[in-house]
């Protein structure tokens, strides 16, 4: 809200695009900004009445096209008092086109796009005005985003700028909401749910709800000959953090799997905002994406909540810490830890890996001008011989290692707990 308030403000101000996987609370988002920010409100969705998108057949006459558009919404627009909301755009091409002369013959009009596909709408046209627009993009809550849902704003406050001395008593306790949100992530109804009822079974049905969404979407908006794929690519996830591969495998896929054929099916995923791919660096080089391996890489969900819904992991599992923190340790704490960092940093992290295969660190990080190793452990066992191997090859100014365990810095070797390692970006060396 924040950030959109900064965008209303704004002297450079140009159209703004919201993207983010479906069901992660774009249109309530917009909708609020534009009920607390302007005098009224004109909220078009392309998927819902596509019929609206006649608008923008014909020409790109913003004071035509503003004119219908007030018509559509029921109200006259009035430039900086009305926000015009043009949800799942990707819908109609044109209203998405039609941004470029928003922002080059009418720009004292506020209009926002949002929608869930529209990484891969921008992939497909060509003619996208690269440049006319801002881009905000939202990702599921945070674990400290979390903790504020869930009652614990003091909590959550205190993620801003550690405090470990003034943290310390409540690491049992932060211990036991982490694992609350191993099994909820962050999709706002799943949160919203928990926070209100505190029911296990109910978060899970309605993660099943959004993954039947998801699969929808597969069906309804991916080229035909590319669903079976894009299903196969997406139900492999579990299995494969759950094995802790090295890298994605396409053997799990389906028989005679291979990157020639899957390759479209994952950028559809990673596109669609559903999938984080994580790709694997040889040296800690920046930036990490100019030396990234396009051919071996690991790939996450963008929840982690999600992915215990996938993997049909049981209400149960929440009650039993060890089994949480242990079993299904592949499956979801390296799965929360790269949410957290994609969420803080606001990119990808990169994976490290020796020539050799004989060492490899979870996750790497880009903080300003240094690259910073993340070693994740699912319990209490500190043991990182890959972390030490890297250290000794590279001397970073910054290592983490973040587990069970509570703060500790030995030297340039930090141990952040798991609930902790979104504040990494602001951690000194």
């Amino acid at each position: 809200m924040r950030r959109l308030g900064d965008w209303r403000s704004s002297p450079r101000r140009k159209p703004l695009i919201l993207d983010g996987p479906r069901q992660v609370g774009k249109t309530w988002l917009l909708k609020e900004f534009g009920r607390r920010h302007y005098d009224n409100m004109i909220y078009l969705d392309f998927e819902e009445t596509p019929s609206l998108g006649a608008i923008f057949d014909s020409d790109y006459d913003i004071p035509r096209i503003v004119s219908q558009l007030g018509m559509a919404g029921g109200s006259p627009i009035t430039p900086g008092r009305t926000l015009i909301v043009l949800d799942e755009v990707q819908a109609c091409p044109r209203a998405l086109l039609s941004l470029k002369y928003f922002n080059d013959q009418a720009n004292q009009y506020h209009v926002a796009a949002a929608g869930s596909l529209l990484g891969i709408a921008l992939h497909e046209d060509s003619s996208f005005p690269v440049g006319k627009v801002n881009f905000l993009h939202l990702d599921p809550l945070s674990f400290p985003e979390f903790l504020a849902a869930t009652g614990q704003e003091a909590l959550a406050a205190a993620f801003g700028a550690p405090d470990w001395p003034l943290l310390a008593p409540f690491h049992d306790r932060l211990i036991g909401m982490l694992r609350d949100y191993l099994f909820t992530g962050g999709m706002p109804e799943a949160v919203a749910s928990f926070a209100d009822e505190r029911d296990y079974r109910t978060v899970r049905e309605i993660q099943l709800e959004i993954l039947r969404a998801y699969d929808r979407d597969f069906s309804k908006h991916a080229p035909a000959q590319e669903v079976p794929r894009i299903r196969g690519v997406w139900q492999s996830i579990p299995g494969q953090l759950a094995r802790e591969q090295r890298r994605f495998s396409y053997t799990p896929v389906a028989p005679g799997a291979r990157a020639r054929t899957h390759w479209n099916a994952i950028q559809w995923l990673i596109q669609a905002g559903v999938v984080l791919e994580v790709p694997r660096v040889s040296a800690p080089r920046l930036p990490l994406t100019g030396c990234a391996d396009p051919a071996a890489f690991r790939l996450y969900l963008a929840d982690v909540g999600l992915l215990g819904a996938l993997s049909g992991l049981s209400p149960a599992a929440v009650l039993e810490p060890d089994r949480l923190f242990t079993e299904f340790r592949g499956s979801l704490t390296e799965q929360y830890v790269a949410m957290q960092l994609w969420s803080a940093f606001g990119r990808s992290p990169a994976y490290w890996a020796n020539d050799g295969g004989t060492a490899e660190v979870d996750f790497l990080v880009q903080r300003d001008h240094d690259v910073v190793p993340v070693e994740v452990k699912a319990g209490l066992n500190l043991k990182a011989k890959s972390l030490g191997v890297y250290r000794g090859k590279y001397a970073p100014e910054l290592a983490v290692r973040t587990s069970l365990a509570p703060f500790a810095r030995h030297g340039d070797l930090l141990d952040l707990p798991l609930y902790a390692i979104g504040a990494l970006p602001g951690l000194q060396p």
